[in-house]
């Protein structure tokens, strides 16, 4: 008998666990439901302000932070980085950053742009800012998603965004007379257009 009633304790404990686990699953799936609901209620109400003067709220902001640093981070950790320290290299950096880049990153002694204070997230004033080569190579090749960062890559060959990151190499530590000698000495932009808006030419004033 001892051993009958033994035996059926374990059954009935394990009969009790079974349906304590159920229960909590159960309690996790219509909690995860909920939050979808909720969540599909916003993205669709359109309450949520997606105009670039309207910040994001604090958690969607670091998720989106991290999310785009991890990213970053991933893509680019195999890319292998070439010699940069080559003077044409960066002569050549000079003027595709001078072209291309100026007004929403800023140079030495260039405070700020006409479409600078309406950009959100705010691009980084790379003048200032120091950079990993492989990760930015990777960043100006293929943009940022729902950012102002193009994709380069579609109009611009990989030596070409390489000489624009020994470039960015440099560029924190230049003043503002020996960033407008180096922007002078580069050569003509060949990966523009012809009559192109953004072709480069040598009397810059940024």
């Amino acid at each position: 008998m001892a051993i009958i009633t033994v035996v059926c304790d374990v059954v009935q404990n394990g009969y009790d666990t079974m349906k304590s686990i159920k229960h909590y699953l159960l309690t996790f799936i219509l909690f995860i439901t909920l939050l979808c609901l909720i969540a599909a209620g916003i993205i669709y109400s359109g309450f949520y302000n997606i105009g670039a003067d309207a910040p994001h709220v604090k958690p969607v902001y670091e998720v989106l932070k991290v999310l785009r640093q991890s990213s970053i981070e991933q893509h680019a950790k195999d890319i292998l980085v070439p010699d940069l320290d080559d003077p044409a290299l960066i002569l050549k950096g000079a003027g595709q950053y001078a072209a291309m880049c100026t007004d929403c990153h800023l140079a030495p002694g260039k405070a700020t742009s006409e479409i600078r204070p309406g950009l959100y997230p705010q691009p980084p004033n790379l003048s200032l800012h120091r950079v990993v080569p492989n990760e930015v190579f990777w960043v100006i090749k293929h943009g940022v998603k729902m950012s102002a960062m193009p994709a380069w890559g579609f109009s611009h060959d990989d030596p070409t965004i390489w000489s624009m990151v020994a470039f960015l190499m440099k560029l924190p530590d230049l003043s503002p007379a020996q960033y407008q000698e180096l922007v002078a000495k580069a050569p003509p932009d060949e990966d523009m257009g012809e009559g192109s808006s953004h072709e480069h030419k040598h009397n810059h004033t940024h």
